[in-house]
């Protein structure tokens, strides 16, 4: 009996579609590397590019190349802007991650990984760290007490939303979005007058605020990268279920989802690792809110797809931005914050011009 194409076209065109991400998710590691060689040979001093890259290669395990650079070159690219790259695209693709699933969550492609107040508790934490009389590195810990305590505040300001919004065994989304938008509020005010009484930090609290990589560290990186590794991890796990709450809740209940404590998995883990970003780095705004739309467009909205091609992109993103911070305006770097302003505000407005026609 001959097949019916009308059943047929579905399923083929589903293949097609899976097979087309596949491939863009093998683009996009391809690219990401490239852009990674391409960063770590552009800055102040020029390297070539296929220098920069017989020298990651030999950084390499089980990889041993006879050196013919000085080996002043091997420490600008592994010890000056290796960690500062790898830092760039594991914030990307932190702050990628978490703004697709707090938009899926939520249901909202205006939603960032800041809407329940990470970056206010992250930058009142900083700015205390700012005004302690000890802020030198731990000889421990191998870096300083302002990361610490941003994190810290990071994750108590998300602790305290949680809390304010959790009504018996249930957490309402829109109480969730409202007890966020409110202590920001409040945080917010509490930095803004800091700020004003800091003297003479005023300019390294502002320049905190705005994002910067260019004291990035190994040490940092060792920190930054479980963090990020697992929450992402466990957020790709739950790609599945995150599609089904797609719906609504009630329907996603029906399907045998426990909607409440997938809530607090997702939330758990996309906290986790943009507090974990934003400690060193600075609060960069509009990545979380362009990337993963941006992939949701082209790739659609199946996050067992759209959160690792967010994760590439976001990372891609990131290093690219911060090689544009670093090198325009050179020997004068830009805030990496005004870089990803200029790209995602636009962005943001074109959104909001075209909500009513977004395909969510």
């Amino acid at each position: 009996m001959p097949s019916n194409p009308v059943s047929a076209r579905p399923v083929s065109t589903y293949v097609s579609g899976r097979r087309t991400r596949l491939y863009s998710i093998l683009g996009l590691s391809a690219a990401l590397i490239a852009v990674v060689a391409l960063a770590t040979s552009v800055g102040s001093v020029k390297i070539p590019p296929p220098t920069t890259f017989r020298i990651l290669l030999d950084g390499l395990p089980f990889v041993d190349i006879a050196p013919t650079w000085p080996g002043a070159i091997a420490t600008v690219v592994l010890d000056i802007r290796l960690p500062r790259v790898i830092l760039a695209g594991l914030v990307g693709a932190a702050l990628a991650t978490a703004g697709a699933t707090y938009q899926g969550l939520f249901r909202n492609p205006l939603a960032d990984p800041y809407l329940i107040g990470v970056a206010q508790g992250a930058s009142l934490g900083a700015i205390v760290g700012f005004l302690l009389p000890v802020s030198s590195p731990n000889p421990v810990l191998g870096f300083g007490i302002i990361p610490l305590l941003a994190f810290v505040g990071a994750l108590l300001a998300t602790a305290a939303v949680y809390a304010l919004a959790r009504v018996g065994k249930t957490l309402p989304v829109t109480t969730l979005i409202l007890a966020g938008v409110a202590l920001g509020a409040l945080l917010g005010s509490i930095v803004s007058y800091l700020i004003i009484s800091s003297g003479e930090v005023m300019h390294g609290i502002i320049f905190w605020l705005m994002g910067s990589f260019s004291l990035s560290q190994w040490s940092e990186i060792g920190i930054v990268l479980p963090y990020v590794a697992v929450g992402t991890g466990v957020i790709i796990v739950f790609a599945r279920l995150l599609n089904v709450m797609q719906l609504d809740e009630e329907q996603a209940q029906q399907l045998g989802v426990n909607v409440e404590r997938l809530k607090l998995v997702l939330l758990a883990a996309a906290t986790l690792i943009t507090a974990a970003s934003v400690s060193f780095v600075g609060t960069i705004g509009f990545v979380g809110i362009i990337i993963p739309h941006a992939v949701r467009l082209i790739w659609g909205a199946d996050h067992r797809f759209l959160l690792p091609l967010a994760v590439l992109t976001g990372a891609i993103f990131m290093i690219l931005t911060d090689l544009v911070a670093r090198t325009v305006l050179a020997p004068t770097e830009i805030p990496i914050g005004v870089i990803t302003a200029i790209c995602g505000a636009p962005f943001f407005l074109y959104l909001l011009r075209r909500r009513k026609k977004v395909i969510f």
